[in-house]
Protein backbone atom coordinates (compact mmCIF):
# COMPACT_ATOMS: atom_id res chain seq x y z
CA UNK A 1 0.00 0.00 0.00
CA UNK A 2 1.02 3.47 -0.77
CA UNK A 3 2.23 5.86 2.44
CA UNK A 4 1.20 9.33 2.21
CA UNK A 5 2.70 12.42 4.05
CA UNK A 6 -1.29 13.22 4.34
CA UNK A 7 -4.80 11.78 5.10
CA UNK A 8 -7.14 14.17 4.33
CA UNK A 9 -10.74 13.38 5.23
CA UNK A 10 -13.13 15.58 3.22
CA UNK A 11 -12.98 16.87 -0.35
CA UNK A 12 -13.99 20.06 0.24
CA UNK A 13 -12.73 23.62 -0.60
CA UNK A 14 -10.69 22.71 2.92
CA UNK A 15 -9.32 20.01 1.99
CA UNK A 16 -8.45 20.53 -1.72
CA UNK A 17 -6.86 23.94 -1.10
CA UNK A 18 -4.84 21.66 1.81
CA UNK A 19 -3.74 19.22 -0.49
CA UNK A 20 -3.01 21.39 -3.09
CA UNK A 21 -0.99 23.55 -1.26
CA UNK A 22 1.19 20.39 0.41
CA UNK A 23 1.83 19.30 -3.42
CA UNK A 24 3.58 22.54 -3.81
CA UNK A 25 6.02 21.83 -1.03
CA UNK A 26 6.06 18.10 -2.47
CA UNK A 27 4.16 16.43 0.02
CA UNK A 28 1.68 13.91 -1.07
CA UNK A 29 -1.77 13.42 -0.01
CA UNK A 30 -4.70 11.12 -0.01
CA UNK A 31 -7.73 12.85 -0.04
CA UNK A 32 -11.27 10.99 1.04
CA UNK A 33 -14.68 11.81 0.66
CA UNK A 34 -18.08 9.36 1.92
CA UNK A 35 -19.59 11.16 -0.89
CA UNK A 36 -19.54 10.30 -4.50
CA UNK A 37 -18.07 13.33 -5.20
CA UNK A 38 -15.59 16.06 -5.04
CA UNK A 39 -16.26 19.49 -3.92
CA UNK A 40 -18.05 19.32 -0.95
CA UNK A 41 -21.47 21.35 -0.29
CA UNK A 42 -19.84 23.57 -3.22
CA UNK A 43 -20.99 20.78 -5.45
CA UNK A 44 -22.11 21.87 -8.59
CA UNK A 45 -23.70 19.05 -11.32
CA UNK A 46 -24.54 20.21 -14.86
CA UNK A 47 -28.80 19.35 -16.31
CA UNK A 48 -29.10 20.84 -19.88
CA UNK A 49 -26.44 22.77 -19.35
CA UNK A 50 -26.97 24.20 -15.77
CA UNK A 51 -24.00 24.21 -13.30
CA UNK A 52 -27.01 23.20 -10.62
CA UNK A 53 -25.81 24.01 -7.17
CA UNK A 54 -26.90 21.13 -5.42
CA UNK A 55 -26.48 21.91 -1.64
CA UNK A 56 -27.58 24.88 -2.08
CA UNK A 57 -26.61 28.46 -3.40
CA UNK A 58 -23.20 29.42 -3.39
CA UNK A 59 -21.89 33.07 -4.63
CA UNK A 60 -18.02 33.54 -4.26
CA UNK A 61 -17.66 37.09 -2.44
CA UNK A 62 -14.34 38.11 -0.58
CA UNK A 63 -12.70 41.68 0.61
CA UNK A 64 -9.65 39.54 0.36
CA UNK A 65 -7.03 39.95 -2.70
CA UNK A 66 -4.84 36.86 -1.27
CA UNK A 67 -7.85 34.08 -1.40
CA UNK A 68 -9.45 35.82 -4.93
CA UNK A 69 -6.28 35.61 -6.90
CA UNK A 70 -6.08 31.76 -5.85
CA UNK A 71 -9.33 30.98 -6.60
CA UNK A 72 -8.81 32.94 -9.79
CA UNK A 73 -5.91 30.46 -10.32
CA UNK A 74 -8.15 28.05 -10.61
CA UNK A 75 -11.17 29.35 -12.84
CA UNK A 76 -12.45 31.62 -14.45
CA UNK A 77 -15.16 33.58 -12.76
CA UNK A 78 -17.97 35.48 -14.87
CA UNK A 79 -19.40 38.73 -13.18
CA UNK A 80 -22.65 37.77 -10.70
CA UNK A 81 -23.70 40.15 -8.34
CA UNK A 82 -26.25 38.83 -5.83
CA UNK A 83 -29.35 40.54 -5.94
CA UNK A 84 -31.71 38.90 -3.73
CA UNK A 85 -35.35 39.32 -3.86
CA UNK A 86 -38.19 38.78 -0.93
CA UNK A 87 -41.69 37.77 -1.67
CA UNK A 88 -43.93 38.61 1.21
CA UNK A 89 -47.43 36.73 0.23
CA UNK A 90 -46.89 38.50 -3.34
CA UNK A 91 -45.45 41.70 -2.62
CA UNK A 92 -42.13 41.46 -3.80
CA UNK A 93 -38.93 43.52 -2.25
CA UNK A 94 -35.39 44.66 -2.55
CA UNK A 95 -33.15 43.21 -0.50
CA UNK A 96 -30.69 43.85 1.04
CA UNK A 97 -32.99 47.20 2.74
CA UNK A 98 -32.56 50.08 0.33
CA UNK A 99 -34.49 52.95 -1.16
CA UNK A 100 -36.57 50.58 -3.80
CA UNK A 101 -37.48 48.45 -0.43
CA UNK A 102 -38.42 51.96 1.45
CA UNK A 103 -39.97 53.00 -1.28
CA UNK A 104 -42.14 50.07 -1.82
CA UNK A 105 -43.00 49.59 1.66
CA UNK A 106 -43.96 52.93 2.38
CA UNK A 107 -44.07 55.16 -0.40
CA UNK A 108 -41.28 57.28 0.58
CA UNK A 109 -38.65 58.71 -2.42
CA UNK A 110 -36.04 60.62 -0.79
CA UNK A 111 -33.04 58.86 2.03
CA UNK A 112 -33.84 61.87 4.46
CA UNK A 113 -37.59 60.34 4.41
CA UNK A 114 -36.45 56.85 4.58
CA UNK A 115 -34.45 57.25 7.29
CA UNK A 116 -37.02 59.62 9.14
CA UNK A 117 -39.66 56.31 8.78
CA UNK A 118 -37.10 53.75 10.15
CA UNK A 119 -36.29 56.27 13.23
CA UNK A 120 -39.76 57.17 13.84
CA UNK A 121 -40.41 53.41 14.11
CA UNK A 122 -37.12 52.45 16.05
CA UNK A 123 -38.71 54.89 18.51
CA UNK A 124 -42.31 54.09 18.70
CA UNK A 125 -40.86 49.99 20.16
CA UNK A 126 -39.02 52.13 22.38
CA UNK A 127 -35.73 49.50 23.02
CA UNK A 128 -33.02 50.02 24.69
CA UNK A 129 -31.82 46.60 25.94
CA UNK A 130 -32.45 44.24 23.16
CA UNK A 131 -33.35 40.91 25.08
CA UNK A 132 -34.12 38.58 21.82
CA UNK A 133 -33.76 39.04 18.15
CA UNK A 134 -37.18 39.97 17.62
CA UNK A 135 -36.47 43.25 19.67
CA UNK A 136 -32.82 43.48 18.30
CA UNK A 137 -33.95 43.67 14.60
CA UNK A 138 -36.71 45.90 15.57
CA UNK A 139 -34.60 48.34 17.15
CA UNK A 140 -32.33 48.42 13.81
CA UNK A 141 -34.75 48.66 11.61
CA UNK A 142 -38.54 49.10 12.92
CA UNK A 143 -41.37 47.02 13.31
CA UNK A 144 -42.83 46.68 9.11
CA UNK A 145 -39.18 46.00 7.85
CA UNK A 146 -39.02 43.54 11.04
CA UNK A 147 -43.12 42.32 10.69
CA UNK A 148 -42.70 41.33 6.56
CA UNK A 149 -39.28 40.89 5.86
CA UNK A 150 -37.45 39.27 9.11
CA UNK A 151 -39.80 37.42 11.51
CA UNK A 152 -40.86 34.35 9.26
CA UNK A 153 -37.80 34.44 7.30
CA UNK A 154 -35.55 33.80 10.53
CA UNK A 155 -38.17 31.70 12.50
CA UNK A 156 -38.50 29.34 9.26
CA UNK A 157 -35.00 29.35 9.01
CA UNK A 158 -34.04 28.58 12.95
CA UNK A 159 -37.00 26.58 13.85
CA UNK A 160 -38.23 28.65 16.76
CA UNK A 161 -39.93 31.99 17.24
CA UNK A 162 -37.79 34.87 17.21
CA UNK A 163 -39.04 35.66 20.76
CA UNK A 164 -36.86 32.62 21.88
CA UNK A 165 -33.72 33.88 19.46
CA UNK A 166 -30.80 35.33 21.36
CA UNK A 167 -30.19 38.90 20.29
CA UNK A 168 -26.83 38.41 19.07
CA UNK A 169 -27.62 36.57 15.82
CA UNK A 170 -28.13 39.69 14.59
CA UNK A 171 -25.19 42.17 15.28
CA UNK A 172 -26.28 44.52 12.10
CA UNK A 173 -28.64 44.91 9.06
CA UNK A 174 -28.03 46.34 6.25
CA UNK A 175 -29.82 49.13 5.83
CA UNK A 176 -28.62 51.16 2.56
CA UNK A 177 -30.33 55.13 2.11
CA UNK A 178 -29.28 54.08 -1.47
CA UNK A 179 -30.49 52.35 -5.04
CA UNK A 180 -27.41 49.59 -4.72
CA UNK A 181 -28.99 46.08 -4.94
CA UNK A 182 -25.75 44.50 -3.97
CA UNK A 183 -26.31 42.19 -1.31
CA UNK A 184 -22.75 41.88 -0.59
CA UNK A 185 -20.02 44.42 0.52
CA UNK A 186 -17.56 42.90 -1.00
CA UNK A 187 -15.02 44.10 -3.19
CA UNK A 188 -14.70 40.69 -5.78
CA UNK A 189 -17.92 38.59 -6.08
CA UNK A 190 -18.62 36.06 -8.80
CA UNK A 191 -19.19 32.23 -9.70
CA UNK A 192 -16.70 30.17 -11.39
CA UNK A 193 -17.56 29.64 -15.14
CA UNK A 194 -18.16 26.13 -15.41
CA UNK A 195 -19.21 25.28 -11.73
CA UNK A 196 -16.96 24.94 -8.59
CA UNK A 197 -16.75 21.48 -9.22
CA UNK A 198 -14.32 21.98 -11.72
CA UNK A 199 -12.79 24.64 -9.51
CA UNK A 200 -11.76 21.98 -7.10
CA UNK A 201 -11.27 19.36 -9.37
CA UNK A 202 -8.64 21.97 -11.05
CA UNK A 203 -7.06 22.36 -7.33
CA UNK A 204 -6.77 18.59 -6.90
CA UNK A 205 -5.24 17.76 -10.60
CA UNK A 206 -1.83 17.07 -9.25
CA UNK A 207 0.46 13.96 -9.66
CA UNK A 208 0.85 13.91 -5.68
CA UNK A 209 -2.38 14.19 -4.72
CA UNK A 210 -4.65 10.61 -4.98
CA UNK A 211 -8.34 11.06 -4.23
CA UNK A 212 -10.73 7.80 -3.28
CA UNK A 213 -14.60 8.53 -3.18
CA UNK A 214 -16.88 6.61 -1.44
CA UNK A 215 -14.93 5.99 1.31
CA UNK A 216 -16.73 6.67 5.04
CA UNK A 217 -13.62 7.50 7.45
CA UNK A 218 -15.09 6.02 10.18
CA UNK A 219 -16.04 2.60 8.56
CA UNK A 220 -12.42 1.96 8.33
CA UNK A 221 -10.53 4.50 10.56
CA UNK A 222 -7.43 2.89 11.64
CA UNK A 223 -6.25 1.66 8.27
CA UNK A 224 -6.87 5.01 6.92
CA UNK A 225 -4.67 6.78 9.63
CA UNK A 226 -2.05 3.94 8.90
CA UNK A 227 -1.87 4.92 5.77
CA UNK A 228 -0.41 8.49 6.27
CA UNK A 229 2.08 10.60 8.85
CA UNK A 230 -0.56 13.03 9.84
CA UNK A 231 -4.64 13.56 9.46
CA UNK A 232 -6.35 16.69 8.04
CA UNK A 233 -10.25 16.06 9.45
CA UNK A 234 -13.02 18.29 8.31
CA UNK A 235 -15.65 16.52 8.87
CA UNK A 236 -17.72 17.36 11.96
CA UNK A 237 -15.25 17.63 15.47
CA UNK A 238 -18.25 15.67 17.52
CA UNK A 239 -18.34 12.71 15.31
CA UNK A 240 -14.71 12.58 15.34
CA UNK A 241 -14.94 11.58 19.15
CA UNK A 242 -17.85 9.50 18.65
CA UNK A 243 -20.39 12.18 20.56
CA UNK A 244 -18.85 11.06 23.55
CA UNK A 245 -19.75 14.23 25.06
CA UNK A 246 -23.30 14.51 23.25
CA UNK A 247 -23.89 16.33 19.63
CA UNK A 248 -23.47 19.61 18.67
CA UNK A 249 -26.57 21.00 16.90
CA UNK A 250 -27.04 22.04 13.50
CA UNK A 251 -29.67 23.69 10.95
CA UNK A 252 -29.96 21.51 8.19
CA UNK A 253 -31.68 22.16 4.84
CA UNK A 254 -33.69 20.21 2.52
CA UNK A 255 -33.90 20.42 -1.13
CA UNK A 256 -36.70 19.85 -3.45
CA UNK A 257 -35.23 20.04 -7.13
CA UNK A 258 -37.19 20.42 -10.80
CA UNK A 259 -36.11 20.37 -14.04
CA UNK A 260 -39.10 22.57 -15.64
CA UNK A 261 -39.83 23.09 -19.54
CA UNK A 262 -40.25 26.67 -19.43
CA UNK A 263 -36.87 29.34 -20.08
CA UNK A 264 -37.56 31.77 -16.78
CA UNK A 265 -39.28 30.75 -13.57
CA UNK A 266 -38.85 34.23 -11.31
CA UNK A 267 -36.67 36.10 -13.30
CA UNK A 268 -33.87 35.94 -10.76
CA UNK A 269 -31.30 33.76 -9.03
CA UNK A 270 -32.62 33.76 -5.49
CA UNK A 271 -36.16 34.59 -3.87
CA UNK A 272 -36.71 34.82 -0.35
CA UNK A 273 -40.06 34.26 0.81
CA UNK A 274 -40.45 35.69 4.06
CA UNK A 275 -44.21 35.42 5.13
CA UNK A 276 -44.03 32.52 7.55
CA UNK A 277 -46.89 30.32 6.51
CA UNK A 278 -45.32 29.60 2.73
CA UNK A 279 -42.72 26.01 3.90
CA UNK A 280 -40.07 26.63 1.71
CA UNK A 281 -37.11 29.74 3.02
CA UNK A 282 -36.16 30.24 -0.55
CA UNK A 283 -36.56 29.64 -4.68
CA UNK A 284 -33.09 29.13 -6.47
CA UNK A 285 -32.86 29.47 -10.51
CA UNK A 286 -29.72 28.30 -10.82
CA UNK A 287 -29.81 29.45 -14.65
CA UNK A 288 -29.42 33.01 -13.18
CA UNK A 289 -26.25 32.55 -11.40
CA UNK A 290 -24.87 32.33 -15.09
CA UNK A 291 -27.40 34.99 -16.66
CA UNK A 292 -29.31 32.14 -18.36
CA UNK A 293 -26.77 31.27 -20.74
CA UNK A 294 -24.33 28.16 -21.87
CA UNK A 295 -20.35 28.16 -21.88
CA UNK A 296 -21.04 29.48 -25.66
CA UNK A 297 -23.58 32.10 -24.84
CA UNK A 298 -26.52 30.26 -26.26
CA UNK A 299 -29.78 30.88 -24.21
CA UNK A 300 -30.82 27.81 -22.41
CA UNK A 301 -34.34 26.92 -23.13
CA UNK A 302 -35.22 25.08 -20.00
CA UNK A 303 -34.48 25.92 -16.44
CA UNK A 304 -33.72 24.27 -12.73
CA UNK A 305 -35.50 25.47 -9.19
CA UNK A 306 -34.29 24.09 -5.85
CA UNK A 307 -36.74 25.24 -3.07
CA UNK A 308 -35.01 25.38 0.24
CA UNK A 309 -36.92 24.03 3.44
CA UNK A 310 -34.88 24.79 6.83
CA UNK A 311 -34.91 22.28 9.35
CA UNK A 312 -33.67 20.64 12.58
CA UNK A 313 -30.72 18.21 12.30
CA UNK A 314 -30.76 15.12 13.00
CA UNK A 315 -27.78 11.78 13.39
CA UNK A 316 -27.27 10.40 9.97
CA UNK A 317 -28.09 14.11 7.90
CA UNK A 318 -26.17 16.24 6.54
CA UNK A 319 -25.15 19.44 9.14
CA UNK A 320 -24.75 22.72 7.53
CA UNK A 321 -24.92 25.63 9.97
CA UNK A 322 -23.39 25.67 13.47
CA UNK A 323 -26.50 27.04 16.31
CA UNK A 324 -23.86 29.09 17.94
CA UNK A 325 -25.40 29.52 21.20
CA UNK A 326 -24.05 29.42 24.68
CA UNK A 327 -24.59 25.56 25.02
CA UNK A 328 -23.23 24.85 21.75
CA UNK A 329 -20.35 27.25 22.57
CA UNK A 330 -19.57 25.15 26.29
CA UNK A 331 -20.17 21.77 24.53
CA UNK A 332 -17.41 22.86 21.75
CA UNK A 333 -14.84 23.76 24.09
CA UNK A 334 -14.93 20.47 25.53
CA UNK A 335 -14.31 18.81 22.39
CA UNK A 336 -11.71 21.40 21.57
CA UNK A 337 -9.63 19.79 24.35
CA UNK A 338 -9.54 16.56 23.44
CA UNK A 339 -8.52 18.12 19.72
CA UNK A 340 -5.91 19.45 21.39
CA UNK A 341 -4.58 16.22 22.30
CA UNK A 342 -4.69 15.06 18.82
CA UNK A 343 -1.18 15.67 17.74
CA UNK A 344 -1.01 14.35 14.44
CA UNK A 345 -4.85 15.45 13.28
CA UNK A 346 -5.52 18.70 12.31
CA UNK A 347 -9.19 19.80 12.49
CA UNK A 348 -10.55 22.30 9.68
CA UNK A 349 -13.31 24.09 8.28
CA UNK A 350 -16.81 24.64 8.89
CA UNK A 351 -17.66 21.09 10.48
CA UNK A 352 -14.26 20.46 12.23
CA UNK A 353 -13.98 23.80 13.84
CA UNK A 354 -17.78 23.52 14.31
CA UNK A 355 -17.72 27.42 12.84
CA UNK A 356 -20.03 29.35 10.14
CA UNK A 357 -17.58 30.53 7.84
CA UNK A 358 -18.09 31.71 3.97
CA UNK A 359 -16.01 30.07 1.42
CA UNK A 360 -13.77 32.90 1.42
CA UNK A 361 -12.81 32.32 4.67
CA UNK A 362 -12.41 28.53 4.78
CA UNK A 363 -9.65 28.94 2.15
CA UNK A 364 -7.91 31.20 3.96
CA UNK A 365 -7.95 29.09 7.29
CA UNK A 366 -6.45 26.26 4.68
CA UNK A 367 -4.14 28.31 3.34
CA UNK A 368 -2.91 29.52 6.50
CA UNK A 369 -2.68 26.44 8.12
CA UNK A 370 -0.91 24.99 5.47
CA UNK A 371 1.69 27.77 5.56
CA UNK A 372 2.15 26.68 9.34
CA UNK A 373 2.53 22.64 8.57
Amino acid sequence: MAHYDYLIVGAGLYGAVFAREMAKKGKTSLVIDKRPHIAGNVYTEKVEGINVHVYGAHIFHTNNKEVWDYVNTYATFNRFTNSPVANYHGELYSLPFNMYTFNKMWGVVTPEEAAAKIAEQRAAAGITEPRNLEEQAISLVGTDIYEKLIKGYTQKQWGRACTELPAFIIKRLPVRLTFDNNYFNALYQGIPVGGYTQMVANMLDDPHITVQLGTDYFDDRERLNGLADRVVYTGPIDAYFGYQLGYLQYRSVRFETELLDQPNFQGNAAVNYTDAETPWTRIIEHKWFEFGKDENGNDLPKTVISREYSSEWQPGGEPYYPVNDEKNGELLKQYQALAAKEEKVLFGGRLGEYKYYDMDQVIAQALRAAAQA
